[in-house]
């Protein structure tokens, strides 16, 4: 079951596609966080949900929101994924401990070995705001997280 909204956030560090390690606290008091899990990288879902943020990379990372992408994908694969595809923005590695952060926000499915499609919005403070989570085959609308950024 995938946190709620008024939870506290939990914390955690995961390396990006460049091997730099990306803590969720950093952002505190500085900027909210649209962090996005998603199951793999190079699946075709996926793939559209990521560019699609690419394309409208302004709404999701500027002096005010900080956009994580998270998957259970190495950081190897992860670099050439983001290369191929031209995201510019974090790729975090939740590969070991093999889905450490997707379990603390209770969106890790144990069968199939990744993450479903969870988004939590976190404010400044480190609380979630607003969350969605969807089945492995079911994209997400992004125009619900402009909605929900809207709010805070």
């Amino acid at each position: 079951m995938a946190i709620e909204v008024g939870t506290k956030a939990p914390d955690f560090e995961l390396k990006n596609q460049h091997g730099e390690l990306v803590r969720l606290s950093d952002f505190r008091g500085e900027k909210a966080v649209v962090l996005l899990f998603y199951p793999f990288a190079f699946t075709g879902v996926c793939t559209g949900e990521l560019c699609a943020l690419r394309d409208e990379l302004p709404t999701f990372v500027n002096d005010d929101v900080q956009l994580l992408a998270v998957s259970n994908d190495s950081p190897f694969s992860l670099r050439v994924f983001a290369e191929q595809e031209g995201l510019e923005y974090p790729l975090l590695s939740d590969f070991w401990p093999h889905g450490e952060a997707s379990r603390a926000y209770g969106v890790f499915d144990e069968e199939k070995g990744c993450a479903v499609r969870g988004t939590f919005i976190i404010d400044k403070e480190g609380v979630v705001r607003w969350t969605v989570v969807n089945g492995l085959p079911d994209a997400r609308d992004l125009n619900d997280y402009v909605k929900a950024l809207g709010t805070l």
